[in-house]
């Protein structure tokens, strides 16, 4: 089963992603609530996939992707973003993530970007 890891720092946001994670019938192995946080579980925990926010207090999603991916050049991160934030999305795709959800999350939406980054 593919171990998934969350970095939202609203729980209420990290719930409905774990529920649609879940759902889809994959294994959510570790919840965080910052970059920094996200950089040491993921170290830890070594997931197969991560669902990282770009907004977030402290170290911000991008950032974290940096230090994911040059801890882990095969780190499989989808960025997740509110409306109007594309520019910053490029921003995270060039620093590494795979894809990227936007809130509010959708189900199949959700889904569907597990499995394409998890080439399935």
């Amino acid at each position: 089963m593919n171990r998934i890891m969350i970095v939202d720092d609203a729980a209420f946001m990290r719930t409905m992603l774990k529920d649609s994670i879940t759902k889809a019938g994959y294994e959510v192995v570790g919840e965080g609530k910052d970059g920094e946080e996200a950089v040491k579980l993921y170290k830890q925990l070594r997931p197969d996939l991560v669902t990282m926010d770009i907004t977030m207090p402290g170290m911000d999603g991008i950032a974290a992707v940096k230090e994911i991916r040059a801890f882990d050049p095969k780190a499989k991160v989808i960025m997740c973003s509110a409306m109007g934030q594309q520019a910053m999305v490029v921003e995270a795709l060039k620093a590494g993530a795979k894809d990227f959800l936007v809130k509010p999350f959708i189900y199949d939406r959700v889904k569907d970007s597990i499995e394409k980054v998890l080439g399935l």
